[in-house]
């Protein structure tokens, strides 16, 4: 099978009928439609809303609202944030008020760009880590690992696998994904709730935070200003740096449609290189409106480890700045690879 095939997700095109409102018991007479194939466009076409009215009823205006805002029957998705959305219309008729709301999907305008890589060098890496955090900071690579009773939070050579520092987390948690920003370091636990912050240098713990819509946590990283978080779907959130509360989101999609299970994540030249769960493929997103723009297939990369009963899938993707190397690894992987990306 193909990365293409592997890696992208057919779309889940939604198209709303006439319904209850089930809250109030009271009989909706409209829906919403529109005029896009299957209520998806690509980014950068318009997009018209009209009221279905099976019931000829008198409708003496509509206002349409879409992302928090008045709208107009027909909009530009130029600007647009890619993924499912969600328009309501206010329809004022000859018996009162209904307000009712349908959902459209914009996806991208072309196709993502295919990646495999170079490998450069081989080092050796714990394989009894179960990778979910990776990144370098000051030369040093910390990493984030999984499982209840083993999770752990570490700074490592690199080179020698050799353990710089280590922070064993309670067992009730399962570590996830980390990020580092303007010293303090930022561990996300998986389904309880909570994140950790550390200080970068010496690993003690000063902080925690809660999630908000996001639920789960599963990837970090940080553009030096904005923290992103995944949650296993196809969303990346963005984290006031000093509230830490979810203020946006974004939603990875292709030109066909949503890339979901989105695991760890890493900041590189201004975009958002996401471990696909799963797939041992990378997607790389533009963090402004979600756009996937290309994949990367490590899969080969498996084939270069020990094989073992507790070998799991690709997880780990840091960015050395002192190298401008790549370098991934996978969950109790006995090797982390240095790697240069290269188009297809």
């Amino acid at each position: 099978m193909s990365i293409r095939n592997t890696l992208i997700i057919t779309i889940l095109a939604i198209f709303l009928f006439n319904c209850d409102d089930k809250k109030s018991g009271k009989k909706i007479n409209f829906s919403i439609t529109t005029n896009a194939k299957n209520n998806a466009v690509a980014v950068g076409q318009p997009i018209s809303f009209s009221i279905n009215n099976p019931k000829g009823l008198d409708i003496t205006s509509v206002e349409y609202h879409w992302n928090g805002n008045n709208t107009d029957a027909q909009v530009s998705t130029t600007d647009a944030k890619l993924g499912l959305q969600v328009v309501t219309a206010t329809v004022n008729y000859e018996d009162g008020v209904d307000t009712v709301e349908g959902k459209f999907t914009i996806v991208n305008d072309s196709k993502p760009e295919i990646y495999t890589y170079k490998l450069l060098n081989e080092y050796p890496h714990d394989i009894t880590s179960y990778t979910q955090g990776l990144e370098f900071y000051n030369g040093v690579l910390y990493e984030s690992t999984g499982q209840y009773k083993e999770s752990k939070l570490r700074k490592v050579d690199y080179k020698t696998a050799e353990v710089k520092n280590n922070v064993n987390l309670d067992p009730q948690f399962f570590g996830e994904g980390l990020t580092i920003l303007d010293g303090k370091l930022y561990q996300l636990t998986w389904q309880e709730n909570i994140g950790f912050i550390y200080d970068a240098e010496t690993l003690e713990k000063t902080g925690s935070f809660k999630y908000g819509k996001s639920k789960e946590g599963w990837g970090l990283c940080n553009d030096s200003q904005t923290i992103y978080k995944s949650d296993g779907t196809e969303n990346i959130w963005t984290l006031n740096s000093e509230t830490l509360i979810e203020e946006t989101r974004i939603q990875a999609y292709t030109n066909q449609g949503k890339i979901g299970s989105l695991n760890e994540l890493e900041w590189i030249d201004g975009k958002i290189y996401a471990n696909i769960y799963q797939r041992n493929g990378v997607a790389i997103i533009n963090p402004v409106n979600g756009a996937v723009e290309a994949v990367v297939d490590f899969t080969p990369l498996k084939q270069l480890v020990t094989p073992h009963d507790g070998l799991d899938v690709l997880n780990g993707i840091a960015y050395n700045p002192e190298t401008k190397t790549i370098f991934v690894t996978g969950k109790r992987w006995d090797k982390i690879f240095e790697v240069e990306l290269v188009k297809k």
